[in-house]
C-alpha cells in the first residue's frame, strides 16, 4: 500500500496544513514564518549555520524524492498508479501555487518542482526499466 502512495504528498499536505491554518488567523504569508523559525548550529570554522523550517521542508522533500526515484525502478502496475497519483499531486501543487494565497513562496515553489521531477523521473525510469525487462533496446548497440 505504501508503494502506491506518492511520498511527496506528505510534505505537500503538511505545507497545506500550515497555509490553511494561517488563513484561520488571517496570516496568508508563510515565508516569514518559515524563515524566522530556525536554530543556529555552530560549525568548526566559527560561523553559525542557521537552519530554518523552510530548510527542513526542503530536506525532507529531497529525502522523499530519493525514495520515490528508487521506487520508480520497479515495473509493476502499482508503480503506474503511483506515477498517476504523483501527477495529480503535481497538478494540485501547481494550482495551489498559482491560485491560492499563502502558496506563492520559494519553499512551496521548490516543493512543487520536486513533485514535477518525481513525475518526469518516475515515467522516464519506468520506461527505461521496462525496455530492459522486455529487451526492446536496439540490438548490437552499446
Amino acid at each position: 500500500m505504501l508503494r502506491l502512495f506518492p511520498l511527496l504528498l506528505i510534505i505537500i499536505v503538511v505545507y497545506n496544513f500550515l497555509a490553511f491554518g494561517g488563513w484561520a488567523v488571517g496570516n496568508h504569508n508563510l515565508e516569514p514564518f518559515l524563515q524566522s523559525h530556525y536554530v543556529t548550529i555552530p560549525v568548526v570554522s566559527g560561523d553559525k549555520w542557521a537552519f530554518s523550517l523552510a530548510d527542513l521542508f526542503i530536506l525532507v522533500a529531497l529525502v522523499l524524492l530519493f525514495v520515490e526515484v528508487v521506487k520508480a525502478t520497479r515495473t509493476t502496475s502499482r508503480e503506474i498508479i503511483n506515477h498517476a497519483l504523483s501527477m495529480v499531486t503535481f497538478v494540485v501543487a501547481l494550482i495551489e501555487f498559482i491560485a491560492l494565497k499563502g502558496f506563492a513562496t520559494s519553499t512551496f515553489f521548490f516543493l512543487m518542482i520536486m513533485t514535477l521531477f518525481d513525475v518526469i523521473a518516475g515515467y522516464t525510469i519506468s520506461i527505461v526499466a521496462a525496455e530492459h525487462d522486455l529487451g526492446l533496446g536496439r540490438a548490437g548497440t552499446d
